[in-house]
Formats: structure tokens, C-alpha cells, sequence
């Protein structure tokens, strides 16, 4: 493989649409799964502004290019996916049938170990290190909206008819509600970071938006736009205000859930859950394949969901002490965390315990 490892302002204009050109023709060459907005470079750059150690790999044959790896490296050599433990999809972009070996490929970036929390499907020479599988719930709308509801009427009549019902007593008890599905105003993204970071307290989770990079990053996706990329800022709004947003990143086929939010004084109303069925519409409208609601067990994620994709975790090493030292450190922690998560009566009262000193720190 001829590899050559470039800092992300180092890429140049016809690298990049190259890798461009590979997702939009992912769908076609039967792997929707590279589609993702996680594995755009546009995502990759951004992130490369506001975290050191970014870099792409990019493998050419015959003097083009045939693959690209993102990935984030420390001078030790110890290597993660690209925004580990932010991003809902990783791997390697890649021209159909192309193959690799994962340890050549972490020489060449001089990487001993690199670890993954969400490698996507049909990477097998990466998935040989996976420690898990775990499912990544996704919502079908490439058939159009009102199959998507059909859809979901038959798997989940209650859940359907009661959101249904909840958006029309919205609509009869507030005034002025609306949707809009790409909204540019600044300090409507400010508002959904405030309301997800009171969220994370208020449940005992670490806020995200407590680390600045993770704000500059957010607002700089929010101002990339693009024809096959672009930050997604989708809002409800009743009364004049927002009641529930959701702030994501698009491709052509694919909408990446990753940030929603509503405001608290309009839970009864379940305006997340209307959210995201104004979301699938509009997407529908757009040519959106799915929306992927990403990793992660959640009662919502379920109810929306018409399929689930399997996504990875795990690492990838070359024999060397640094990845010894590296996977020795994270492998307990992993465990750990993942046997909670799927097991009721242990991730249960951990849940109610978190939610517990969340009220405790927020004064509630």
C-alpha cells in the first residue's frame, strides 16, 4: 500500500473530493454504511481545528486515491478514532473491494494501538480486534414519510398514537407551532446547548458542553454547509419559542442524530419525541435514506427505530509496548461499563442513582 499521513489543512482540495466522491457513491457500491456524516471530511477537518493530533491517511493506487483513514494519534503512538467517544461512526473510507492489513496500515501512521467505540460494518480487517458488538437503532425513510409511519404504527401502535395525540394538544393549547427543519439562527443552537447541558446534569451525566472544544466544535459544523454536508439545526417552536431542537450533521443519504434537547416546561407534551417525527418527514422530503439515532440504549431510540446496524468497539495493535500499556488500562473500565449498560438490574439503580446526584448538583 502506498500511505502517505497528512495534518488536515495539509489535504488537498482534489484528496478531498475524492473522499467525498467515495460516500456519495457508497449506497451504490453496497456500502451505505461509509454514507455517514462521522466519516465525511468535513467532520475530520473540523475536529482537527479544535483537537491536536489529527490526521488522515490516505492510500492511493495507481497515483489515485482508493482509501482514507481519520484518526487522532498522541506522541506515544497511541491512536483513537477520529472525536472517540463523540462520534457515532468510524472506520475507513474506502473504493469498492479494496482490502488493507490493519497493522500495516498503523505503521505507516505510526500508531502501536488504535481503538474504535463505533466501527462501522463491513470492516473486517479492523473488526478482527473488536472486544463487542452493540446495536445502533436507525429510522427508514427512503420509502417516504407516511410509510415510515405505517411502519412504525405496526411496531409501535401506542407509542404512534399517543405522540400523535400529544403534538395535537400541543397545537390546541399553545400557539404558533412550527417546525423548522434547518434553522440558521445562533442563538437557537446556543439555547439547545444550554438546555442539553442543564440535561446531563439533571440525569448525573458528564456535560459535554462543559468542555469548550465541544461547543467550538458544534458551532463551527453549525456553519459548514455544503451540497453533501452540512450541520443541522432542526427546531419546534410554540408560543415563539423554541420548545425542543435537535442539532445533527447530514450527507446526501444520511441524518446522524446527535444532540436533542427540549425545554423542560413543555415535557407533558413530549416535544422531543414530535421532534423527531417532524425530523423523518422533512428528511423523507429531502432524500434522506435514514436517520441514525446512534449507539446507546434509550427507550425513545426503540420506540422510533425500524431497524437497528451494528456498530464495534475494540482496538486494533501492533506488537509494542504502548498498546500493551494502553489496552491493560482501558480494558477493565470497558467492561465494566458495558456490563452495566446491559444488564437491568445493575444499569437500573446505577440509572436511578446518577439521576439522583444530577438533582443533588443542579439544587434540585
Amino acid at each position: 500500500m502506498d500511505i502517505t499521513v497528512y495534518r488536515p489543512g495539509e489535504l488537498t482540495s482534489a484528496d478531498r473530493a475524492a473522499w467525498t466522491a467515495l460516500q456519495a457513491k457508497a449506497h451504490l457500491n453496497g456500502s451505505p454504511e461509509l454514507a455517514n456524516p462521522f466519516l465525511s471530511p468535513e467532520f475530520t477537518l473540523a475536529l482537527g481545528r479544535c483537537r491536536r493530533g489529527v490526521r488522515i491517511a490516505v492510500v492511493r493506487e495507481d497515483g489515485e486515491p482508493a482509501a482514507f483513514f481519520p484518526f487522532q494519534r498522541t506522541a506515544a503512538g497511541v491512536g483513537r478514532a477520529v472525536g472517540l467517544g463523540l462520534s457515532d461512526c468510524q472506520g475507513l473510507v474506502h473504493r469498492p473491494g479494496f482490502e488493507w492489513d490493519a497493522r500495516e496500515l498503523l505503521r505507516a501512521c505510526g500508531l502501536a494501538v488504535w481503538e474504535f467505540d463505533h466501527l462501522v460494518e463491513g470492516q473486517a480487517p479492523f473488526a478482527a480486534g473488536a472486544a463487542g458488538t452493540f446495536p445502533s437503532p436507525v429510522m427508514d425513510v427512503d420509502q417516504g414519510y407516511e410509510e415510515y409511519l405505517r411502519r412504525l404504527r405496526e411496531r409501535s401502535p401506542k407509542f404512534t398514537r399517543t405522540t400523535l395525540a400529544k403534538e395535537r394538544k400541543l397545537g390546541r393549547e399553545h400557539d404558533g407551532v412550527r417546525y423548522v427543519h434547518d434553522e440558521r439562527d445562533p442563538e437557537v443552537l446556543r439555547a439547545l446547548m444550554a438546555w442539553k447541558s442543564a440535561q446531563y446534569r439533571r440525569t448525573g451525566r458528564s456535560d459535554r458542553f462543559a468542555h469548550p472544544w465541544i461547543s467550538r466544535l458544534v458551532e463551527q459544523l453549525f456553519h459548514t454547509r455544503s451540497d453533501r454536508f452540512a450541520g443541522l439545526l432542526s427546531v419546534l417552536y410554540a408560543d415563539g419559542q423554541p420548545v425542543a431542537a435537535h442539532f445533527g450533521l447530514r450527507t446526501e443519504r444520511v441524518l446522524a442524530c446527535w444532540f436533542p434537547a427540549y425545554d423542560p416546561a413543555y415535557a407533558k407534551y413530549s416535544p422531543g419525541l414530535i421532534l423527531h417525527l417532524r425530523m423523518a418527514e422533512a428528511a423523507a422530503a429531502d432524500g434522506i435514506a435514514h436517520l441514525d439515532l446512534g449507539r446507546g440504549r434509550k427507550d425513545y431510540k426503540d420506540s422510533l427505530k425500524t431497524r437497528d446496524l451494528t456498530v464495534s468497539e475494540g482496538w486494533v495493535t501492533r506488537r509494542h509496548p504502548v498498546a500493551l500499556g494502553h489496552r491493560a488500562r482501558r480494558a477493565p473500565v470497558r467492561a465494566l461499563r458495558n456490563t452495566v449498560l446491559a444488564r437491568p438490574e445493575l444499569f437500573e439503580p446505577a440509572d436511578r442513582l446518577l439521576k439522583r446526584m444530577g438533582k443533588i448538583r443542579s439544587g434540585m
